[in-house]
C-alpha cells in the first residue's frame, strides 16, 4: 500500500490520542476498558481490512461515484449529504477540543471564538484543494511533527515516574466485560481507513493490502491503544485516573527536557499536537467538501467564468462552528463526542452491506457490457 493510506490511519489514530478517546476509556477503567480495547481492535482492524479491500477493486473511484453508478438519485443523494454531516462533525468535534485546550493551556486571556476562528482560517481553505495537493500538505506536516511527537512518547516510556504497578494493575480488569461506550471509542481509532471514500481519488494504480500490512495495521493498533490508555495510568495511578479531563496532558506535564530550551514538555506537546490536529481537521473537512461537490453540483456554479461554488460551504462551516464552540461546554462536548462514537459503530459495519451490493451491480454492468 502507498504510504499515503498510511497517513489516513495514522492521523486518526494519533489525533485521538490527546481528545476524548482516553477520557472515555479511563472513565471505566474498572468497568471493562481492557477488554473493551481488545475487542475494539480487532473489529477495526477486521473493518479496515474490509474497507481497504473493496476501494482496491476500484481504484481512482470514490464512493459517490461508485454510488452514483449502481443506485438510483433518491438514494445516493441524501446518503452523500448524510456523510458530508458526519465527516463535518468529526471534524468539528477536534476542532473544538483543541479550542478548549488552548484556552486552558496556553492563551486563557485570548477569546475563545478568536482562538477557534484562526484556527478555522488555517483549515478551511485546505479544504477546497485537490485531493492531492491535501496528501502533500498532510505529508510536510508529519514530517514535521511527528519525530518530536514520538521522541515524547519514547521519553515517557522511559521515564522514572512511571509506575509499570499502575500499568499491572489496571491489566488485571481485562476479565470485566467489555464497555460499550469504550468499544466505540476504540472503534472510531480505525475509522481513518473510511476517508477511502474520498481519498480513494488518488490511488488510481493497483495496490496490494495482504498478510504484511493487516500485520502493520495490528501493531500500530496495538501501540496505540496501549500508549491511549496504560501510559496515563502509569504516571497518574490508577484509583482516580478517571477525575481527568486531558489525562494526557497532565502526564505530558510531568515530563521534563533537562537541556531544552523550554523545559515542560506540556508546551512542547501541544504546539505540535496541534499541526496533528490540523490535519484531522482537514482530511474530515476536505472529505465533506468534496461530498457537499458532489450533492450539490457545486463546481457548476460559476460567476464571470470562474468556479465559486466551491466557496459556499465555507461560511456555512465558520458560522456552524462559531456558534457551538459559545454553546458548548468541556462537558458536554465529552457527552456529545460520546454519543457520537456510539453512532458510528452501528452506521459503519452497515456499510458493508452497501459495498457487497455495489460490487454485485458493478460485476453484473461489466458482464452486460462484455455480452
Amino acid at each position: 500500500m502507498s504510504r499515503f493510506y498510511y497517513y489516513l490511519i495514522l492521523i486518526n489514530m494519533v489525533a485521538n490520542i490527546i481528545a476524548s478517546v482516553p477520557a472515555i476509556l479511563l472513565s471505566s477503567h474498572k468497568d471493562g476498558a481492557v477488554s473493551s480495547m481488545i475487542l475494539g481492535a480487532v473489529a477495526g482492524v477486521v473493518l479496515v481490512t474490509i474497507y481497504t479491500r473493496f476501494f482496491i477493486s476500484f481504484p481512482g473511484t470514490t464512493l459517490p461515484e461508485l454510488l452514483q453508478k449502481t443506485t438510483s438519485k433518491w438514494f445516493y443523494l441524501p446518503f452523500v449529504f448524510s456523510l458530508a454531516v458526519l465527516w463535518f462533525t468529526a471534524g468539528l468535534i477536534t476542532l473544538i477540543t483543541f479550542t478548549f485546550l488552548l484556552i486552558r493551556y496556553l492563551s486563557p486571556e485570548m477569546p475563545i471564538i478568536q482562538i477557534c476562528l484562526t484556527i478555522i482560517l488555517a483549515v478551511i481553505f485546505g479544504c477546497v484543494m485537490k485531493t492531492e495537493r491535501v496528501f502533500y500538505t498532510i505529508e510536510i506536516l508529519i514530517l514535521i511533527t511527528c519525530p518530536l511527537i514520538f521522541f515524547i512518547f519514547i521519553k515517557a516510556y522511559s521515564a522514572q515516574s512511571l509506575n509499570w504497578d499502575f500499568v499491572k494493575e489496571a491489566a488485571l480488569y481485562i476479565n470485566q466485560m467489555p464497555n460499550y461506550h469504550s468499544f466505540s471509542a476504540c472503534f472510531f481509532l480505525f475509522l481513518g481507513a473510511a476517508n477511502l471514500f474520498v481519498f480513494n481519488r488518488f490511488f488510481t494504480e493497483k495496490q496490494t493490502f495482504g498478510f504484511k500490512q493487516i500485520a502493520i495495521l495490528v501493531c500500530i493498533s496495538i501501540a496505540t491503544l496501549f500508549t491511549t490508555y496504560f501510559i496515563p495510568i502509569g504516571f497518574n495511578g490508577f484509583e482516580n485516573i478517571d477525575q481527568l479531563v486531558y489525562p494526557w496532558i497532565t502526564t505530558t506535564d510531568s515530563l521534563r527536557m533537562d537541556f531544552f530550551v523550554i523545559e515542560r514538555v506540556l508546551f512542547i506537546f501541544l504546539l505540535f499536537y496541534l499541526g496533528i490536529a490540523f490535519l484531522s481537521i482537514l482530511i474530515h473537512w476536505h472529505a465533506a467538501m468534496e461530498f457537499l461537490k458532489f450533492v450539490f453540483k457545486l463546481e457548476k456554479i460559476k460567476y464571470k467564468g470562474k468556479i465559486v461554488g466551491t466557496l459556499l460551504p465555507i461560511p456555512f462551516f465558520i458560522v456552524i462552528s462559531l456558534v457551538i464552540v459559545r454553546k458548548v461546554n468541556e462537558y458536554q462536548l465529552f457527552l456529545y463526542t460520546r454519543y457520537f462514537y456510539n453512532i458510528l459503530v452501528f452506521i459503519f459495519p452497515l456499510m458493508v452491506v452497501l459495498f457487497l451490493f455495489i460490487k454485485r451491480r458493478m460485476k453484473n454492468a461489466e458482464s452486460l457490457s462484455k455480452n
